[in-house]
C-alpha cells in the first residue's frame, strides 16, 4: 500500500478524502524510488501503474477513477463527471461534484493546490507553478467550482509541498515579470546571493492567488520538496545533481 500521505485539518474539517502523497510506499526503483505517479517520466510504466493503483485504493478508489490533467503550465481548468480511466486532456486543474472521482495532479517542486466546498458537495485540485500562478490558475479552479455550484466564502484550500523560497533562487528578469503584473508582488521576493539573484516565495504567492479569487481559508503544509529527498521528488534537486529525470508526486481529493 501507499505510505500515509499528508493530510491537512482544513479538509479534513470539510469531510473529504484527500492526501498529499509522498514518494514514500511505491515500488518504483533507482532514480524513481518509491511511489512515482509520473506517466510522463522515463520509469517502469507497470511500476506507474501500481503507484497509481496504490494512490486510488487509499482514498477508496481504483485507478481508472483518477482524473488528471496532461499539465502544460496553463489556466486551464477541466471538470470531470467521471474517472477518465487513464485520458489525460491538456489542462492544470480538475474540478468535480460527482462521488468517487479522484481529482489528482502531479508535481515535483510546483505547487499542488487541493480545494472543497463541502456545503456544495465541489471539489477540486490545481497544479501551480510559478507560470500558472501568475497566469491565473487558482481564479480558473475557482470559477469553475463556482459553475458547479460552489461559492469562493465557503471553499477551503491547502497549497500542499512545493519547493520553499529559501530553495527557490531566480533572477531579476524574472521578479521583474511578476512586478509588470502585479507590483503587489513584490514582497514575496527577497534578495539572494547577489544582486542579480531573488528567492521566490511559491507558496505564499499561491496562498495570495487563492485571497485574491475571494477562498474563505487556506493553508500551506510546510513542506519543502527541494530540501528533504527522503520524502518527495524534485526537479530542482535532480537538475542540481545532474540527474536526467525524476519522480512525480500525486496530490488528490475525492468526495465520498
Amino acid at each position: 500500500m501507499a505510505a500515509a500521505p499528508i493530510t491537512h485539518p482544513l479538509l479534513d474539517r470539510a469531510g473529504v478524502r484527500h492526501g498529499f502523497f509522498t514518494r514514500q510506499g511505491g515500488v518504483s526503483t533507482g532514480l524513481y524510488e518509491g511511489l512515482n505517479t509520473g506517466v510522463g517520466s522515463n520509469d517502469d510504466p507497470a511500476a506507474i501503474a501500481e503507484n497509481r493503483r496504490r494512490v486510488a485504493a487509499h482514498l477508496g478508489g481504483a485507478a481508472g477513477d483518477i482524473a488528471a490533467c496532461y499539465q502544460i503550465h496553463s489556466a486551464v481548468a477541466r471538470v470531470a463527471e467521471a474517472g477518465w480511466k487513464g485520458e489525460r486532456p491538456e489542462g492544470d486543474a480538475v474540478v468535480s461534484a460527482a462521488p468517487g472521482v479522484i481529482c489528482a495532479v502531479l508535481t515535483a517542486d510546483c505547487a499542488p493546490v487541493l480545494l472543497a466546498d463541502p456545503e456544495a458537495g465541489v471539489i477540486g485540485a490545481a497544479h501551480a507553478g510559478w507560470k500558472g500562478a501568475l497566469g491565473g490558475i487558482i481564479h480558473s479552479t475557482v470559477a469553475a467550482m463556482q459553475a458547479l455550484g460552489a461559492r469562493p466564502d465557503r471553499i477551503v484550500a491547502v497549497v500542499g509541498p512545493c519547493i520553499a523560497q529559501a530553495s527557490y533562487e531566480v533572477d531579476a528578469a524574472f521578479h521583474d515579470r511578476f512586478d509588470h503584473h502585479d507590483a503587489g508582488s513584490g514582497r514575496f521576493f527577497a534578495p539572494g546571493a547577489n544582486a542579480d539573484k531573488r528567492l521566490f516565495d511559491l507558496p505564499g504567492y499561491v496562498l495570495w492567488r487563492l485571497e485574491q479569487a475571494g477562498v474563505a481559508d487556506a493553508a500551506w503544509t510546510g513542506d519543502d520538496t527541494r530540501t528533504d529527498a527522503a520524502r518527495f521528488y524534485s526537479n530542482r534537486r535532480a537538475y542540481l545533481n545532474g540527474e536526467p529525470d525524476f519522480g512525480r508526486l500525486m496530490s488528490a481529493i475525492t468526495l465520498t
